[in-house]
């Protein structure tokens, strides 16, 4: 079901990782290099959805000051670059790029038909229009096994760090330059 299937050894392009990136995180990072390595992107997007889905409730650092954060983490990484979108499905995020990066935690969201109206076929429809998918892996949460994304290989350090946990305190979590003000 959908674009996951295709070989990435072919990839070597654009690839795009969707996030609320709030904050920016060393896991988000080590994703983003192990995605590039293992793919062999020349190119990868950290994209902030204006209202990201599934967070629609929830309050969040500005977009503006989450792209300068994400901008000043990253600046040993010329390859790495940020924009905004007011897309929220993933399927439209990708749109154009030649591999979606995502987590584990993503995988399952990009499956469920609550996130298309509920509707089976506009899910298939949203997986039909997918590039190639590379998952990286998430404490508890299990990883893809049907065929249809890659797993990266992700130093399992990383496997529990989240947002929310800097949120709540696990500042080492915090990627290196996405604090400064």
């Amino acid at each position: 079901m959908g674009g996951g299937n295709r070989n990435l050894d072919a990839v070597a392009g654009h690839g795009v990782y969707p996030g609320s990136f709030d904050p920016l995180t060393v896991a988000h990072l080590a994703i983003a290099d192990a995605a590039r390595e293992q793919c062999g992107l020349v190119r990868l997007d950290l994209v902030v959805s204006h209202v990201a889905l599934a967070k629609e409730d929830r309050r969040q650092t500005s977009v503006a000051e989450r792209l300068a954060r994400i901008d000043r983490a990253t600046v040993g990484r010329p390859w790495l670059r940020t924009r905004d979108t007011e897309a929220q499905l993933l399927a439209d995020i990708a749109e154009g790029y030649d591999l979606l990066v995502l987590g584990a935690d993503k995988w399952h969201q990009l499956h469920d038909p609550r996130f298309y109206g509920g509707s089976d076929e506009a899910l298939r429809a949203a997986l039909a229009r997918l590039p190639p998918v590379a998952v990286a892996p998430r404490a508890g949460v299990p990883l893809p096994d049907d065929g249809l994304a890659t797993v990266l290989d992700v130093d399992p350090v990383h496997h529990p760090v989240s947002s929310t946990g800097v949120r709540e305190g696990r500042t080492e979590w915090l990627a290196g330059g996405a604090d400064d003000r």
